[in-house]
Order: C-alpha cells, then structure tokens, then sequence
C-alpha cells in the first residue's frame, strides 16, 4: 500500500433545495466524517471538502412554487445545511456553495479550457420550447400523463405515482408547467462532452486498476461502460446557473452535473489558495469521494473523463466508497412526500445526542444493501447499547474509583491473567478496527469498538470490585486500573464514531486529545492521575420520545394519502359546490394567512364536531376551536401543517377563546380536507 503525503476527502455536495435528512448522513457524511477523523487522529495530514449544490432545474421550481428567487431558496437552505453540519460535528475543513464567485470564475475557466482545447462537440437538438413564456423547458418543467400507468401531473423525466424513468416525449398531452400551455418542439444548439472517447481509458482505469472498489460501485461502472457511452450535454437553456463563457451562447448555462463536482476544486481553492495545486496536482495526494450510489456516475465516470479531458496532472479518485439507500420505517426517503427524519429538527428534539444518530445510522448504515431506520432500533439501540453497555462501563469505574480511592488512578500492582487476557485484547480489537477503517467498512469499525466496551463491561461485572472492597482493597486497585485504561482506550476508539461523547469521557478521565498511536496501550493513564467527577455518556430515550416521532410520521402519512386522494378525486370530481359573490382586492388584502402547525389537540367535552388546537403560527402560540371532529381525530392532527385566517377576531366557543380559523375544503358531499402547503415551509409564511 502506498504511504501518501496528504489525503483529499470530498463528500457529495447536498443539493441546496432542501434540509438534510437520515438518508444523507448514513449514505455520505457519517462515513465521510469518521473516516477523516480517523486520519488526523493518526496525524495525517487532511483535507475534508464540500459545500452546497445550488443550481439546476428543481431550485428554479421551488422558487416558483414559493414565489422568490432561486437565490431566496438556496440562501435559505445553505444556512440550514451548513449549521446543521456543524451541530452534528461534520468536521469539514471548508463548506462553501457553488453560488459563489470563486466557484462561478473556477467553472467558467474549466469549461473555457476544454473548449478552447476542441475536447467539446456541438450538437443541434430540437427541445420543448414554451411560446408563451418565452423559455425552452427542462425536464421538470413538461408535465403530461404517464405513458406507463395513466396518472397525471406526470414530470417529463420521472412519474412520481408509478416511478418509471421517462422523456418529455413519451409523457401524453404534454404541457408547460410554466404556463400550462402546449410546448412546440424548437432547435437549440449545446455543447457535449463525447464520454464514448474515454470508454477504452475508463475501462483500463476501472476495471482493470480498480477491483478493490466496492461491489456496488464497480458493478455500475462495468454495467455502464459494456453498455456503452454517449456524448452527454454539458450545457442546457435555463437562467439560473454558471453562464456558459462563450459567443453565442446567451440564455445558457453549464449543466448541473459538469459545474457540480468542480465545486470540489472550488472549494479546495477557496481553503488554500496559494497550495491548493498539491492537493490536486500530486501523486502524493490520495484522493477518496464519498457519495451515495445515485452519485457513482457521475464521480467514476463522468468527473473523471473532465479531468482527463482537462489534463494538466489532474489527479484521479484513489476510491469511491459509495453506499446504498436509507429507508425510513419500511418506506423509501422522499424529499417531496416529507417522509424523513430532518437532521436540523432531530437536533432541536433529541438535544445533547447527537452522537446517538451518529452511531445508530454507522451501526445500520446501508453500506451492501439497502437498509432500513425505525425509531424502536434507534431506542433500542441507545438504550441496550450505549447506555447499558458502554456509558454502564465507564460509569461505574469512574464513580468507583473516586468512591474508594479519592478520584484517582490507583496502582495495578500485581495483575492475574484474567486482567493480563482483558488487556492484551486491546491492540488485537485495534488492528481489526483499523483494518475495517482502511477498507471503509465502518459498520464493522464500529463493531470493534463496541467489542472494547462489552470487554470491559464483562471484565468489570465478573470481578465484582464493589464486593472485593470489603476485604482485597490491593485487588479493588488493579481492577479499577485495567478498567480505566480501557475507558482511556474507548475515548481514543470511539473518537472518529462519536466525538462528542469520546470529548466527554477524556474530560472525564482528564485526558487531553490522545492521538491514534495510544489506542491499544495499557498505560495511557499514569498512577495517581487525577480524575474529573463522572458524568453520565448517554441517557435513555424514553417511550414518549418514540412515540412523538412515530405520530409525527403517521400525520406526514395520513396527509399525503389525503393529498393523493384529493388529487384523485379531482380527477374524477363531478361538480363544485357554486361559487360566491365577488369580492374586492381591498378585502382580500385585509386577510392575514399564514401557515401555522399544530403542536396538541384535544376533543372538546360535551361536543361531537370541535376540537381544540394548540397551533404554532410562527409569531406566538395560539388555540383554535375547530369543527372537524368528524373528519379528524386529534391524533391525526397533531404535527400536521396547515393554513390559517390569523387575523381574524377571537370569539368564545364553549368558553374557550378561538383566535383564528383553519382554511378547509369542502366538497359537495360535505367531505372537509385541510388546505396546506404542497411542501414543508417554516410556520407564519403568508400566503399571498
């Protein structure tokens, strides 16, 4: 195995249209963070690089829908992103964005250089063109009916109902999602990168000099280059991205997929720019990306073939450890349907545990196939594991130490075998940890670690040293010394895995950031060192805590099933109800609705139809009495977002104060269903 200088960490840039969820963190950034943790700590020199994806065709479509720019949404969701990262101990050496400058100026010269150097081709295509808006569409921005299933609102890339893969050409009726009028094919001229030049270099360069790469990863990109490559676009007409830096070219910009990973470079630049060519240009440099599988294109193929093109001693991925998908209670992670578990709320309800997340997704991660996150296994886990196991461990031989030897580490003395076997599994637990870590099975690093605690755990439960105080103070001291220097041991062990809690138990133990080379020592702590007063590592999560997020997944399911039904019903709806009298602007305007959700609710005694809801309107905490007993249980409402008239004047229903009242739908058939927002907003958003 090669001894490089320096090591260079990419992980996949999160696009910038959402929050960051479970699904991410155990495909990429966990992995990512333990693994350059695990490097420095060895003292390494290390470089970990990411930053948000801010451009493409869903950040215009968001904008849209919420009425803003698509500088509005990145902003907003950059700042979500990289303090949710930071919260979560992410340890990135940089995270910037791809809207910035230096990004902007980074891009446009890469793509200047491959045009100037004739590794481009130019193709004329026909595309939709909306006449109407003026504007050719993307994918996202056709909608038709599926071809394969018949549902409508089908996306000229994707149906969302049946999941088939598709083209604006396939889908029936296309139209505009801009204008909703019918698109007319129109000829555009883009620039492509001929990835089939590459097809014999990629083949020597992966299949033949990579077969250490995962299965997954080496699998796709075998599947892909027998199939065959195919020039792909590296440009496309939108007015949101990088402008493509040539004549001729207005109303263009550089496609998602080539401007994206040249953020990697961007970024690099942005850290170091008098040195960032060392991190890039030299042999001495390994370079490893972590991604998710949906990613393992465009990082083994694609990026790959642009820097070749690009030349100029460019480095190439030394691995590409991608991971499978994350699924939540049985059900695949969707974005759009808000079925996840937001990193940034789970920050703000399980506060202090954050190392409970990170080591329940790196104990489940979905690293050979497909796995699947409950919030039973994430107690479960906690509780039989981190708390019984491990805090169980270090707890105990700390209180006992200060208990029976004033806080500090007592002589070993003359240690028996079974102290002599607990210790000498220290370094053998360390080299297969390591051994996993170098091959990025951190699933299985995880497990050596755990294996430490549960030594110790065993080691301290059949020694008994609380029953031997009473009359072998000389053995209680030996115990107590093998136990603490396997605490010391676990601090070093658990410190690329978890942190914040490795932090705690070195304060604990009064023990300074010791690097990778203690680990596996017997003599980390010196007698008489002097210990701190003990803390507990981890704490139960209780029933309540499950069930509250059990319920907040229920109500985000129970509200798309309404949603799919609304929308199937409208399809086959007979008539509406009759319209009412007109209004004026002016008493429109009077109105004040915001998006609000509801925190508790409760049946009204003595009522069959009201409930009484406690709602957040992102400007106070409010009660509204609502007559939609029938329709809901209380159960059902909580968690759920909806839309309010906040400034209409309170009133008394059976007694209780009302302020505000709940925008409904009501059909002919006297069916009430919530009007809410298509996605998730931050509550007291307007709705204009």
């Amino acid at each position: 195995m090669k001894n490089y200088k320096r090591h260079l960490i990419t992980a996949a840039l999160p696009y910038a249209n959402g929050a960051v969820h479970i699904g991410h963190l155990a495909g990429v950034y966990v992995p990512a963070d333990i693994y350059a943790r695990y490097l420095r700590l060895k003292g390494e020199d290390v470089k970990f690089i990411c930053g948000s994806d801010e451009h493409g065709v869903p950040i215009t479509i968001k904008a849209r829908k919420l009425g803003c720019t698509p500088q509005d949404v990145v902003d907003k969701y950059h700042a979500i992103i990289k303090d949710s990262f930071q919260k979560f101990g992410i340890s990135f050496d940089i995270y910037s964005r791809t809207s910035s400058e230096i990004h902007h100026k980074t891009a446009a010269a890469f793509f200047r250089k491959l045009y100037d150097d004739g590794k481009f081709i130019e193709k004329e295509t026909e595309q939709y063109y909306d006449t109407e808006a003026g504007a050719f569409l993307a994918d996202r921005y056709i909608t038709g009916t599926c071809p394969k299933c018949g549902a409508e609102g089908a996306y000229g890339d994707q149906c969302e109902k049946c999941g088939s893969t598709l083209s604006p050409d396939e889908l029936i009726n296309p139209r505009s999602a801009i204008s909703g009028s019918e698109p007319v094919k129109k000829k555009t001229k883009h620039w492509y990168l001929p990835l089939d030049q590459y097809e014999q270099w990629l083949k020597e360069w992966i299949l033949e000099g990579h077969k250490e790469w995962k299965t997954n990863v080496y699998g796709q990109c075998k599947s892909w280059l027998d199939g065959g490559l195919q020039p792909r676009a590296v440009s496309r007409d939108l007015d949101w991205g990088i402008p493509v830096p040539v004549e001729g070219a207005e109303g263009k910009v550089l496609y998602v997929w080539f401007d994206a990973p040249i953020g990697y470079i961007s970024n690099t630049i942005e850290l170091l720019p008098e040195e960032w060519e060392k991190w890039w240009k030299s042999e001495d440099t390994k370079m490893v990306h972590f991604i998710g599988k949906d990613n393992i294109v465009f990082h083994c193929i694609v990026f790959p073939s642009m820097l070749k093109a690009y030349g100029d001693g460019f480095i190439l991925p030394e691995n590409v450890p991608a991971n499978e998908f994350l699924n939540l209670e049985g059900e695949k992670i969707s974005t759009s349907r808000n079925w996840a578990v937001w990193l940034h709320e789970y920050l703000e309800e399980f506060p202090g545990q954050e190392d409970v997340l990170r080591y329940v997704l790196c104990a489940n991660a979905p690293e050979t196939k497909d796995n699947d996150f409950t919030w039973k296994d994430f107690q479960t886990r906690n509780n039989s594991e981190l708390v019984a196991i491990y805090g169980n461990f270090v707890n105990r031989a700390v209180v006992l130490t200060h208990k029976y030897f004033g806080g500090k580490v007592p002589t070993a003395g003359r240690l028996q075998d079974a102290d002599k076997e607990v210790l000498a599994q220290i370094p053998l637990i360390k080299k297969q940890l390591e051994a996993d870590l170098e091959s990025y099975k951190f699933r299985e690093a995880l497990k050596e670690a755990m294996n430490l605690a549960r030594l110790g755990n065993k080691y301290l439960t059949e020694t008994e040293p609380w029953k031997l105080a009473k009359t072998d103070m000389e053995r209680v001291a030996a115990i107590l010394n093998v136990s603490l220097q396997l605490c010391a041991n676990l601090s070093i062990a658990f410190a690329p895995f978890l942190p914040f809690s490795s932090a705690k138990l070195q304060q604990m133990l009064n023990l300074e950031n010791p690097g990778w080379e203690r680990f596996g020592s017997a003599h980390i702590l010196e007698e008489n060192h002097p210990l701190n007063p003990a803390q507990l590592l981890f704490s139960k999560v209780e029933d309540a805590a499950v069930e509250a997020q059990i319920a907040k997944l229920n109500a985000t399911k129970k509200a798309n099933q309404m949603q799919e039904a609304g929308s199937s019903s409208r399809q086959h709806s007979t008539s509406p109800l009759p319209g009412k009298e007109e209004c004026t602007f002016d008493d429109f305007m009077k109105m004040d609705i915001r998006t609000a959700t509801v925190l508790e609710a409760v049946r009204v005694p003595k009522t069959d139809k009201l409930l009484k809801l406690t709602i957040d309107t992102g400007l106070d905490i409010r009660t509204i009495v609502s007559g939609i007993a029938e329709h809901y249980s209380p159960e059902e409402m909580i968690g759920k977002q909806i839309c309010i008239l906040a400034n209409l004047l309170p009133r008394k229903i059976k007694g209780i104060e009302s302020k505000g009242m709940i925008l409904m739908a009501k059909d002919e058939s006297g069916r009430m269903r919530f009007i809410t927002p298509a996605e998730a907003v931050d509550n007291g958003a307007c709705v204009n």
